[in-house]
């Protein structure tokens, strides 16, 4: 008995071990600890109807059980068709009775297309909860919503929830490639396995569909923008398409890139110029084909003329050209067209900053109306702080769609805590004064400034093959803040990293304070210790893993650091004002009020704009060399103090993880001091000043950090 008995122990421990690997991501589920809360919940939840018998409602039924009966450890029954006590209610107007006679028409028209009501309400004498929406992918929101609410601990009595979303599309921009690699990927290779589609089905796509549904994004790019132009033969259209009919009940549109050259490489023409009649064609019928296999298909993101790929620019047509060719083809459909704002050119000599704007500004109500053009946070490339794009409220006649990085490509990849929302809110909330205060960038891609009906906001993904989809483990936290960032741009960086804490880890009051400061500040030690005061793109070239200040030899010119900083003997950053590249001038003129005079400017962008001597005052009094100094040490410092904060949390979290987040902490804080070390030498070097004598000396040379290679570094 007693052998039997330490066997079972022992296997319930393999299991748990198992079960937070990561891979339930935040859906796992776990029993309510509060005794008071799972009481109440009991109370209010037991028995659940369900309305319909599509495979979507089928997914709302299977979610609802599998999440209550998780979550309150009791028997869930969803065999009744009359309500009781306690009685969930799910349905559309059309599809449920129930739903239609319950007088909640009010509120589902509030709720729109996409959006959900939830509302505690007597039915035939009995208290219900009411989930509905006009359509059941609004539905499936709204029950991954009311799950939300129990797993955060949530009241769930006297329920008013009418939820709509603030953008229209809420997509991932996967980058992954046909052979399974991703560009910019920490967290192992593709999970398309085009191989063994379309036949295989992975339940892992499957449980991709779901995860994305629960944070609400219905979008996404299953290809690199760095296109292949064989997604769109048949052979690989088939793969697609059995995709799309996973992610379908999700309310999940399939979306692919499309390489501008694809009518020479797989069409047999010998141009792709926008304007040519047999290349229009060709694009129509290739629409066609790609609609008669998934008649949901979204349509096709495209970047052209950007870091070597071909466009419209190659037959001297502009991008609006490129765009509209397109645009045309697919609007019988009605899909639409992403194209990508991320271009520069070698051949330019203009500040890479501006051009962009010196690009698509003229462009401006030249597009179609089913054409979006997507904008990047930032005007440089996704850094770790960078102030909003200039073209954000600069297109008023045109959708601007947002476009961040979740993957941590210039953020320590896949070794480093970095909570990404911060980042997100500081852009989103950026204001552009293009039509005076309070013209927002979330206001601008939300379509509300300017009345656009397309809207929309994507993120590049940071899911692989990894057992737990991100690599880090915080990592997730990004996945998840795009999603809800993307339905309710007014949420909070701390509200949304507290939700995805109770669902990943635990609701406990004291792990919460905790974690919950460490992933709020993450992203400031990181660009502390990395790239402080306004400093960018000074990382290693190519893999973009480290630092390297140094490099100069690069073929273009704004591919090397030292465009960037432009060190010297008088001073450090880049003058991006009047008496220097006018970047500024972009900006509207109450915006770059704010950066135009290096005495007031926020010092979080002093040197992103301005050329500064090494002996310039800054407002804490020190010199600025002083100054970048005292930023990189308290940025490792901090680094390293993130290590002692997750130690604490050992007795909130399982063995397996907290194990890994150590480890990865550990090389944070080693990551850290080399950023610190290697910058710092460097510049000194260039500045001829020395590191003060309170700091402890760099252990290693500068030659020593220049040697360092990385030949296998992930995500090229």
């Amino acid at each position: 008995m007693k052998k039997t008995t330490l066997l079972i122990l022992y296997l319930c421990c393999i299991l748990i071990t198992k079960a937070e690997n990561g891979y339930d991501l935040w859906l796992r589920y776990k029993p309510v600890a509060d005794k008071a809360l799972l009481t109440s919940y009991r109370e209010s939840i037991t028995t659940i109807i369900t309305g319909g018998s599509s495979a979507t409602m089928k997914i709302v039924k299977e979610e609802l059980y599998a999440g209550l009966s998780g979550l309150l450890q009791t028997k869930i029954d969803t065999n009744i068709s009359t309500p009781r006590n306690g009685t969930i209610i799910t349905g559309t107007p059309q599809s449920s009775l129930l739903i239609r006679n319950a007088g909640i028409a009010t509120q589902l028209k509030d709720a729109g297309e996409e959006g959900f009501v939830i509302i505690s309400k007597t039915i035939n004498g009995k208290q219900c909860i009411l989930i509905s929406g006009n359509t059941e992918q609004g539905l499936l929101y709204g029950t991954f919503h009311f799950l939300r609410l129990l797993q955060t601990s949530r009241p769930i009595r006297q329920l008013h929830i009418v939820s709509a979303p603030k953008i229209r599309l809420r997509m991932l921009d996967h980058w992954d490639n046909p052979d399974r690699t991703v560009e910019r990927g920490y967290a192992g290779f593709s999970i398309w396995n085009w191989h063994t589609l379309p036949t295989y089905i992975d339940q892992r796509y499957i449980d991709y569909a779901r995860a994305n549904a629960s944070i609400g994004i219905n979008g996404v790019v299953i290809t690199n923008v760095n296109a292949n132009a064989v997604i769109l033969t048949p052979a690989y259209l088939e793969k697609v398409k059995a995709l799309a009919d996973v992610f379908r009940p999700y309310g999940i549109k399939i979306y692919l890139t499309a390489r501008f050259s694809a009518p020479i490489e797989t069409g047999r023409l010998k141009t792709a110029d926008p304007l040519d009649e047999n290349v229009q064609l060709w694009w129509k019928e290739k629409v066609k084909e790609i609609y008669t296999r998934i008649p949901d298909f979204g349509g096709f993101l495209v970047k052209a003329n950007s870091e070597g790929q071909p466009g419209p620019q190659d037959y001297k047509r502009t991008h609006a050209d490129g765009a509209n060719m397109l645009a045309d083809a697919i609007a019988p459909f009605k899909g639409i067209v992403i194209w990508r704002a991320f271009v520069y050119s070698h051949e330019n000599p203009a500040d890479r900053h501006k051009q962009a704007y010196d690009d698509f500004v003229p462009l401006d109500g030249q597009f179609r109306s089913n054409v979006m053009v997507q904008v990047k946070n930032g005007a440089i490339d996704f850094m770790p702080r960078e102030p909003f794009h200039p073209l954000f409220g600069a297109m008023p006649k045109t959708p601007l769609m947002m476009e961040f990085q979740v993957t941590q490509e210039y953020l320590g990849q896949g070794t480093s805590l970095v909570f990404l929302a911060p980042l997100f809110k500081e852009t989103l909330d950026s204001d552009t004064y293009s039509k005076g205060k309070g013209s927002t960038v979330a206001k601008v891609i939300d379509g509300s400034l300017e009345k656009h009906s397309l809207s929309g906001m994507a993120g590049v993904a940071n899911i692989g093959n990894d057992i737990n989809w991100c690599g880090h483990p915080f990592a997730q936290a990004n996945w998840y803040a795009l999603g809800r960032l993307a339905w309710d741009h007014h949420l909070s960086s701390e509200q949304i990293a507290d939700e995805w804490l109770r669902m990943t880890f635990s609701d406990n009051a004291d792990f919460l304070k905790a974690a919950t400061a460490l992933m709020l500040e993450s992203r400031d030690i990181i660009v502390q210790y990395s790239n402080p005061m306004g400093l960018h793109h000074i990382m290693g070239t190519s893999h973009h893993y480290g630092p390297a200040p140094w490099v100069n030899d690069q073929r273009r010119p704004e591919w090397n650091p030292v465009y960037y900083h432009k060190a010297d003997s008088n001073g450090i950053g880049f003058n991006r004002t009047a008496t220097g590249s006018n970047a500024l001038a972009q900006y509207f003129p109450d915006a770059r009020k704010q950066w135009e005079d290096s005495s007031h400017c926020d010092e979080k962008y002093l040197l992103w704009f301005h050329h500064v001597p090494w002996n310039f005052i800054v407002k804490s009094g020190r010199t600025l060399w002083e100054e970048l100094c005292y930023q990189y040490y308290k940025g490792a410092e901090r680094a390293g103090k993130m290590q002692d904060t997750w130690k604490r949390l050992q007795p909130y979290v399982d063995k397996q993880r907290f194990e890994q987040v150590s480890m990865l902490l550990n090389i944070q804080h080693e990551e850290a001091i080399w950023w610190r070390n290697a910058c710092l030498l460097y510049f000194r070097s260039i500045s001829k000043q020395p590191i003060p004598a309170q700091y402890e000396p760099p252990g290693k040379t500068l030659e020593y950090y220049k040697q360092l290679r990385f030949p296998f570094a992930p995500g090229i």
